[in-house]
């Protein structure tokens, strides 16, 4: 009963995360549930509360969504997660896991200290950092963090940063969520109660997170996406360290 909290528990903080944040549902979630059902099926399993609460997260935020960033920054994102996500298997490797550890660490460091806000990409950099970032979160298997580190160089508002973000997060979850059915039905087909925790959870999260967000000032929300990038970071390196 208490790890059934615990689930339950994290799921409300990773939902409210990723409303302010544009990321977190997976990152939180997945390390917490794979202590019951492994890594491999919690990753598809938490797949679909993922969906469910990036959804209505973007329901909630879509007339935020930038549309410029979202072609051009989110495509290339997009067929660069999915082409990582698919040699994922294959090249995955803690070296990997620990190098982007400290790619995150170096996005959140310069965010919290306001470096970051010098930075700038439009047009065709714009293309290439959507398809490197999501190319590399696609290997890892953590996409979300690496997109939100790469957005940080977009300089839009607080709304625009989460639902553009959001957006993009919806259109990869509608790519590969046939691929884990595919191969990992079984599996969740058994976990349902995972599932239905995982997936009140975050809704519920997402709702609360959403109204923070609109409370949070604009300069100080860039400096809590940062220190969320910063602490994914390192959590990152320490796997990859452990590995």
């Amino acid at each position: 009963m208490l790890y059934e909290i615990g689930v339950l528990a994290t799921s409300i903080i990773a939902g409210g995360v990723a409303s302010v944040a544009g990321f977190g549902i997976g990152s939180l979630i997945t390390p917490v549930l794979s202590l019951s059902i492994g890594t491999k099926l919690a990753v598809a399993v938490v797949s679909i509360p993922h969906l469910i609460a990036t959804a209505i997260r973007f329901a909630m935020l879509r007339s935020h969504v930038d549309k410029r960033i979202l072609l051009g920054f989110g495509l290339m994102s997009i067929a660069g997660g999915l082409t990582g996500a698919i040699l994922h298997t294959q090249f995955a490797t803690p070296g990997l896991t620990l190098v982007f550890g400290m790619i995150l660490l170096f996005a959140g460091f310069t965010g919290v200290t306001g470096l970051s806000e010098r930075m700038r990409f439009h047009g065709a950099f714009a293309w290439i950092a959507g398809a490197v970032s999501g190319f590399l979160g696609g290997l890892v298997g953590n996409q979300g963090g690496i997109r939100s580190a790469a957005l940080l160089g977009a300089q839009i508002s607080k709304e625009s940063f989460v639902a553009t973000a959001t957006a993009i997060g919806l259109a990869v979850d509608a790519a590969r969520m046939p691929i884990y059915f595919w191969s990992e039905h079984e599996g969740i087909l058994m976990n349902g109660k995972w599932i239905a925790i995982a997936t009140l959870g975050a809704v519920a999260g997402t709702l609360l997170g959403t109204k923070l967000l609109k409370r949070l000032p604009e300069r100080a929300f860039r400096r809590v996406v940062s220190g969320l990038i910063f602490f994914l970071g390192a959590f990152m390196f320490y796997q990859g360290i452990r590995a």
